[in-house]
C-alpha cells in the first residue's frame, strides 16, 4: 500500500470557499477516484491557514496520479478550484519522511 500526500495553498481571502466547496464534493470526482482500478483505501484532505494537505493510502500511486491527471471528472473540480487554489507548479507532492507503525 503506497501512502502519498500533497501540499497545495490557498489563495488569499479565498480560505472560505475552499472549505464551502468540500461541503459537496461532485460524485462523478469521487466516482472516478474509487472505480479508478487504483484501489484507493484513505483519501483526506486537510486545512489550515491557506495551507491545504492531501493523504492517500493506495494500491496503486501511478494510477491514481493519472486519473488525478487526465480525469473529465478531476478537469471540472480544477476548475472549481481555478482562483480559490494557487496554481500548481507541478511540485506539490511530498515525500514521506517518517512514519511510526
Amino acid at each position: 500500500m503506497a501512502r502519498i500526500a500533497f501540499h497545495r495553498r490557498v489563495e488569499d481571502g479565498e480560505r472560505d470557499a475552499y472549505r464551502e466547496e468540500h461541503e459537496d464534493v461532485p460524485d462523478a470526482l469521487e466516482e472516478a477516484y474509487l472505480e479508478s482500478g487504483a484501489g484507493l483505501e484513505t483519501y483526506s484532505v486537510f486545512e489550515a491557514d491557506g495551507h491545504v494537505f492531501g493523504f492517500m493510502e493506495v494500491e496503486d500511486e501511478e494510477r491514481i496520479r493519472e486519473i488525478m491527471a487526465e480525469s473529465d471528472a478531476q478537469a471540472e473540480w480544477e476548475v472549481v478550484m481555478d482562483g480559490i487554489l494557487e496554481a500548481d507548479d507541478g511540485d506539490s507532492w511530498m515525500d514521506e519522511v517518517y512514519r511510526m507503525c
